[in-house]
């Protein structure tokens, strides 16, 4: 019997030391989250202005620097937050190491694909 088989389980958690990512991770989550609240509800506002217009105005609203700006600001925090989340959800459920990995990797590259091509639209639209 060695004396890990004695040890509690608390007393082996302390014994591996700090991962020293945790904090961070949940900080830059609650960071977009909060950052997420007035982008929302700028959403709102742009999308009941757009709500019964026709095209050209629509296209006219996103081709404003501003809005296109905070849309971009609003894509970007939502994938990151996006990916932030489900991270966490991936660590806690899945329990199989190669399935975990896979599945963070996949997470990060749909994240980064969706954000690159909604922020190519946006930029898309404003430049033109």
């Amino acid at each position: 019997m060695s004396t890990a088989d004695l040890q509690t389980p608390l007393k082996r958690a302390r014994g591996l030391g700090s991962a020293k990512s945790g904090v961070h991770h949940w900080i830059v989550q609650r960071v977009t989250a909060v950052a997420l609240i007035p982008l929302c509800l700028w959403l709102v506002y742009l999308v009941l202005a757009v709500m019964h217009a026709d095209y050209a105005h629509a296209r006219a609203l996103v081709h404003a620097p501003v809005n296109a700006l905070l849309l971009i600001a609003f894509v970007l925090a939502v994938f990151w937050h996006a990916q932030l989340g489900l991270q966490v959800v991936i660590e806690d459920y899945v329990h199989t190491r190669w399935l975990e990995i896979i599945s963070q990797l996949a997470i990060k590259f749909f994240c980064v694909l969706g954000a690159v091509a909604c922020v190519l639209a946006i930029v898309k639209i404003a430049l033109a």
